[in-house]
């Protein structure tokens, strides 16, 4: 069953159901970007909200490089590997939804059952240490929106950053939320790693931008057993890294590249990108080598706005990302090419 996603659009006219909000489709947006977009799992299989909470986990750059030196450890040398390992083991351990408190029935959006947002918030910062980019938090008021939205969408079964005013459970909340939320036909906690996977986006990769999006934070979390929506725009944050990639540099699980949660695609498969708001990367040629070998790659310059300023996809023609190997990605083309080496580990 094919699955639909929603990744973020540059203006709520050029939204559809599977592409997202954009960052001028609210009075809260800012910036240019496109709206996020919504991703639906062939059979969603979590259900359910949570408490809400203001987490936001480690405050950290990244994880440690090959010399074993993270942005703001010390002490004693760390293993690298095993300390990547570790937090992407712990940060999904626990990958439940909780349970959803409400109902179609009477239009309740409820909440979503603790620990549901905890778990979703903390992958959306696991995906964000692993870039190299800082925790976001979330919104009490944002959570309350994105809710409606949920309900919404799972009312009326469909997915949309524009819903219609008959739609069942309809409120100006939820469709506010909608045009500001990366949308999904899963629950929240999934939704994350479809979002990073991002299938169906081969223009935008709206959805992985907007989570590696330098201004995102704080966020709005919303779900219920079916549906779920991430508020993303207008974001208050600014996250230093002059570009950004998926994989991006350094020590990467495997399980981040093929997701075990995302049996029927995978980013090989999407596709690898490069994103920045102070550089245009969509005209870069970029190559990819391993071992001095180059990977033949399709390259394809994405749509301004989504998350970014500008993004670059770069999608494997022939091989897939292999544990144990480490891949060197050069980008020209640029005012100051630069390179970064990706170095695929398979975690316990």
């Amino acid at each position: 069953m094919a699955e639909s996603t929603d990744s973020t659009a540059t203006a709520a006219s050029e939204a559809t159901a599977a592409s997202g909000p954009t960052t001028t489709a609210a009075t809260t947006s800012t910036g240019d970007a496109p709206a996020p977009t919504a991703t639906s799992l062939p059979e969603p299989t979590a259900t359910g909200p949570d408490a809400p909470s203001t987490s936001t986990g480690p405050i950290d750059t990244g994880p440690p490089d090959s010399t074993g030196t993270a942005g703001e450890t010390t002490g004693e040398p760390v293993d690298p590997v095993a300390a990547v390992c570790e937090r992407w083991a712990a940060d999904r351990s626990d990958m439940s939804e909780g349970t959803w408190s409400g109902a179609v029935a009477g239009c309740t959006a409820g909440d979503t059952g603790a620990p549901g947002r905890d778990n979703a918030l903390r992958l959306v910062n696991l995906y964000r240490w692993l870039a190299g980019l800082p925790p976001v938090g979330h919104d009490a008021g944002l959570n309350a929106k994105a809710q409606q939205c949920a309900l919404m969408m799972h009312a009326e079964g469909m997915l949309s950053h524009d819903p219609d005013v008959m739609w069942a459970c309809y409120t100006a909340e939820g469709a506010q939320a909608a045009m500001n939320s990366n949308i999904s036909a899963t629950p929240g906690v999934v939704a994350v790693d479809l979002y990073m996977v991002d299938p169906g986006n081969a223009t935008t990769f709206g959805h992985r931008r907007w989570i590696l999006s330098r201004s995102l934070g704080p966020i709005g979390l919303g779900s219920t057993s079916v549906n779920s929506c991430m508020w993303v725009i207008g974001g208050q944050a600014g996250a230093g890294a002059e570009w950004t990639a998926w994989p991006p540099p350094g020590i990467v699980p495997l399980a981040a590249i093929h997701v075990p949660e995302v049996p029927w695609a995978d980013v090989d498969e999407t596709g690898w990108t490069i994103q920045s708001d102070e550089i245009d990367v969509g005209a870069a040629q970029v190559t990819i080598r391993e071992n001095g070998v180059e990977k033949p790659v399709k390259l394809t310059t994405l749509q301004g706005g989504f998350g970014s300023s500008s993004a670059i996809a770069m999608t494997p023609q022939g091989w897939v990302s292999e544990a144990g190997k480490t891949y060197t990605v050069q980008v020209d083309g640029v005012p100051q090419p630069f390179s970064y080496e990706v170095q695929v580990v398979a975690c316990p």
